[in-house]
């Protein structure tokens, strides 16, 4: 069986794969580019690891329920998005591995049986899975936002690829909620151009270019805390040795914005 590759998605806005018909077009193309994954895999693979810009901890924690419920977090959407549901299967044994990888790493790390999905997990895995028919584990982030400490959890999750588990990090390559729009545009554009560029380098150089993150231009514009961009740190350290492709990229998310997702192998 061949290494799966390794997911960096922007998962977009709060719950929109349910809201496509308010919102005019303008997420066709993130539709699009997510609904390619499952051509782009060959296969379903057992279950699905999403490290999630929305779960922070002092310590990582891992949802091993075999049936999570949702968490509507975010605020302002109509009722409705209140009550959907994605009903794809945890996967607790795919959880166990997890918490024994990061082990053997020296990374404490714990399992958390009440966790349930955040719309960073079920507002990008709905595209992919519109079935949920895959199992889906989260990991979250480490409190600090080290980009070296997750670069590191990355690494110590590599095995997984062999193992049938699909790694996604689930985030946004730009997430300014202040300058969502038109305002952020500029800042947008220059911190994924550096943001491309980086993920295009050889691998020692992307990994070193990614640590030092904050010197890119429009960094802290583009991240003023940067919880959505760390996921990209974990996948990237899961396949700190392969080459990178851009996935997906769009000039005009939100209608203004510069976002990427990556494919890193495969």
């Amino acid at each position: 069986m061949s290494t799966l590759p390794v997911y960096f998605l922007s998962h977009g806005g709060g719950p929109w794969p349910w809201m496509l018909d308010q919102y005019g077009g303008r997420y066709d193309a993130l539709k699009a580019s997510l609904e390619a994954i499952p051509a782009e895999l060959g296969r379903k693979p057992r279950a699905v690891l999403v490290v999630t810009a929305h779960w922070e901890a002092p310590q990582l924690r891992i949802s091993s329920g075999a049936a999570p419920g949702m968490i509507y977090d975010y605020g302002g959407f109509p009722d409705y998005t209140y009550r959907i549901r994605y009903g794809a299967p945890g996967a607790p044994d795919v959880a166990a591995r997890v918490q024994a990888l990061l082990r053997d790493a020296g990374i404490v790390a714990h399992l958390d049986p009440e966790r349930g999905y955040d719309h960073g997990t079920f507002s990008a895995m709905a595209p992919i899975y519109p079935d949920a028919d895959v199992p889906i584990v989260q990991l979250s982030l480490k409190a600090g936002l080290d980009p070296a400490e997750h670069l590191a959890i990355g690494r110590a999750l590599a095995a997984l690829r062999n193992e049938d588990v699909l790694i996604v990090g689930s985030g946004l390559s730009y997430h300014n909620l202040r300058q969502f729009g038109g305002a952020g545009a500029q800042a947008s554009h220059l911190f994924d151009a550096w943001l491309r560029d980086t993920m295009a380098l050889p691998p020692a150089e992307r990994s070193a270019r990614l640590l030092a993150w904050e010197q890119a231009p429009a960094a802290r514009q583009a991240h003023p805390r940067e919880e959505h961009l760390l996921p990209l740190m974990v996948a990237v350290g899961a396949a700190e040795q392969d080459a990178a492709a851009v996935q997906y990229h769009e000039d005009a998310f939100m209608g203004a914005l510069a976002v990427s997702s990556f494919r890193i192998g495969g």
